[in-house]
């Protein structure tokens, strides 16, 4: 049975301690940019032509890994069984809001994620059935629920053919790495960094040094795609990473393979 939102409770409207921490750290030493501020038209580089790239860096929800069934969509129908009477729009309209709302802990991703989720889920439907809620947390963590993008295999195993280093680079929580394996995509990659493990969120800069220190591998020999001009593409770019936005600047998989490999592609 669905019980009513359980919480009206308002989230502070300022960054976590830690983002300001880091922040007036780096303001001190003049090494990265603010978080906040827009980047001047220098702060990104175009692509590299002829292979100057030695590795790739990729976000996983929505870059890598797409959701078979729109989110509001699955909520909506699993929350059939529970009594939400939200639809499917509604839902879609409750996701954004919440999921935009600051997240008092360090953290929004900490060990498997549950409390951040089922803030989410709460807010997004008006239901706070812990059945519901756990329904929806085994469906996200299966791999069925979860599809790669047209060619991103393929593309993937070119490049690792080719010798670029491959990692995942996400805000995720510890269902992240089954989900991968699940697919059958995890092989592809050298390493594969999630935020619930290494204790950082993009756009922090610490998460992307993790992926470049395992990796081995130059910033500057580095590009990250994500869909998040915040989190992927300024966090890249405040380690002198260039990066380009899923969806804006790189539409599809043979796209980037072009990007990184230019006339050396068959």
């Amino acid at each position: 049975m669905c019980i009513s939102l359980l919480s009206n409770t308002q989230i502070p409207a300022t960054l976590p301690a830690h983002i300001q921490v880091e922040k007036k750290m780096a303001q001190r030493l003049g090494r990265f940019r603010s978080y906040t501020s827009q980047p001047s038209k220098a702060y990104f580089s175009g692509p590299k032509q002829g292979n100057a790239y030695k590795a790739l860096l990729l976000d996983a929800g929505g870059t890598l890994l797409q959701m078979v069934q729109p989110v509001e969509e699955t909520y909506a129908i699993v929350g059939s069984k529970h009594g939400v009477k939200a639809s499917p729009s509604e839902i879609k309209k409750g996701f954004k809001k919440a999921f935009a709302e600051p997240w008092p802990e360090r953290l929004r991703y900490q060990g498997d994620g549950r409390p951040f989720w089922r803030h989410i889920v709460a807010q997004a439907t008006g239901c706070a059935s812990n059945d519901y809620f756990e329904e929806l947390y085994k469906h996200f963590s299966q791999g069925d629920a979860w599809k790669l993008p047209v060619g991103a295999y393929e593309v993937l195993s070119h490049l690792r053919d080719a010798g670029v280093k491959l990692a995942v680079v996400s805000n995720f929580d510890t269902r992240l790495r089954p989900i991968l394996e699940d697919m059958d995509v995890a092989k592809l990659f050298n390493a594969i960094i999630i935020s619930s493990e290494v204790g950082f969120e993009k756009p922090a800069p610490q998460i992307f040094q993790v992926a470049l220190d395992q990796l081995n591998v130059a910033a500057s020999k580095t590009v990250h795609i994500g869909d998040d001009q915040q989190a992927d593409k300024i966090g890249a770019g405040a380690l002198g990473i260039d990066s380009w936005l899923w969806g804006k600047d790189v539409h599809t998989f043979k796209e980037i393979l072009h990007r990184i490999l230019g006339s050396d592609v068959n």
